[in-house]
């Protein structure tokens, strides 16, 4: 059984052990480039359309040249037929600039000897991992979360859109580097909040929170990225009678709740079972979300894109 499938978008299989960036690919270099994470199961990619959708988005937001979707899906299923059926898998779509062209002289996409003109070549390619133990442990026990200021206000995502809030790039340092400051005050996972004390997200997560019959998010508005399982989830909970909507949330919505979940889409969804030191009791229907985001993700196939 194979532990780790690497597939390029000219559809061969690679060897995982072996070498496949350059040394000056630019994600590399400065984090140029964008990714997806999605969930294998019963060989099937989940929610991919949803996937490919913000690839594209995220890559329209970073000026990378257009994915060519066809491509891709070809890929991904080779990827997931080699992976095969019996057990989950972590899929990551990886997409960059490629080699730094006007530094290193690397071959691009023009055939002249213009340097200045040069375009370099996207790197591309589909990998899958094993399902990380964490992950098993979050969907069975919940989570223990630290909230941490991002330091930004809410406002900035519209007055600056050079950051990229709403883009799932490469460049997650900040990110690992909450999640290592959380580790070490003996907690889990962190959502971030704004200067005006704002719920904004996890470095690897979005933020719902369930209160009586209703579910609520914070607004991509506030520069937070669009969540494929916590789309997936407000489709079908609609469906079983529940109000669903996007609302910005203070910290202090966070205590008054039902519930506060993280949803992702290897992790599907992790209860908050203590936050910033407080324990949070399991309501009585949080097996009902749990089921209810099951579901969706199971279904979300046949949603389509955004």
């Amino acid at each position: 059984m194979v532990d780790r499938v690497l597939v390029t978008l000219d559809g061969a299989v690679q060897d995982a052990d072996a070498p496949l960036l350059f040394a000056d690919d630019i994600g590399v270099l400065r984090g140029d480039g964008v990714f997806e994470t999605v969930l294998v199961r019963n060989g099937d990619p989940c929610a991919i359309e949803f996937h490919l959708g913000r690839l594209r988005r995220s890559a329209e937001a970073l000026d990378l040249p257009e994915p060519e979707l066809g491509r891709w899906r070809a890929a991904i299923e080779q990827a997931a037929k080699e992976w095969g059926a019996d057990r989950e898998g972590l899929m990551r779509l990886v997409f960059t600039r490629g080699r730094d062209t006007e530094l290193s002289g690397a071959k691009s996409s023009v055939t002249s000897g213009d340097l200045a003109a040069a375009v370099p070549v996207p790197t591309a390619y589909v990998l899958v991992l094993p399902v990380p133990e964490r992950v098993k442990r979050a969907r069975t026990d919940g989570v223990a979360v630290v909230t941490l200021s991002r330091g930004i206000s809410v406002d900035l995502a519209q007055a600056a859109p050079w950051q990229l809030l709403g883009a799932k790039t490469l460049s997650y340092a900040t990110n690992m580097a909450a999640l290592r400051f959380a580790h070490r005050m003996g907690a889990d996972d962190v959502i971030f909040t704004s200067t005006e004390n704002r719920v904004l997200e996890g470095p690897r997560s979005t933020v719902v929170i369930a209160r009586d019959k209703k579910l609520i998010t914070p607004p991509a508005k506030n520069g937070i990225l669009p969540g494929v399982t916590q789309r997936a989830l407000f489709v079908e909970a609609e469906k079983a009678g529940w109000q669903c909507e996007y609302k910005s949330l203070f910290t202090a919505d966070l205590l008054t709740c039902d519930s506060v979940w993280l949803l992702s889409s290897v992790t599907l969804a992790a209860r908050v079972n203590s936050l910033d030191g407080l324990r949070m009791m399991a309501p009585d229907n949080a097996e009902e979300i749990i089921e209810l985001v099951e579901r969706a993700v199971a279904r979300s196939g046949a949603i389509g894109d955004w």
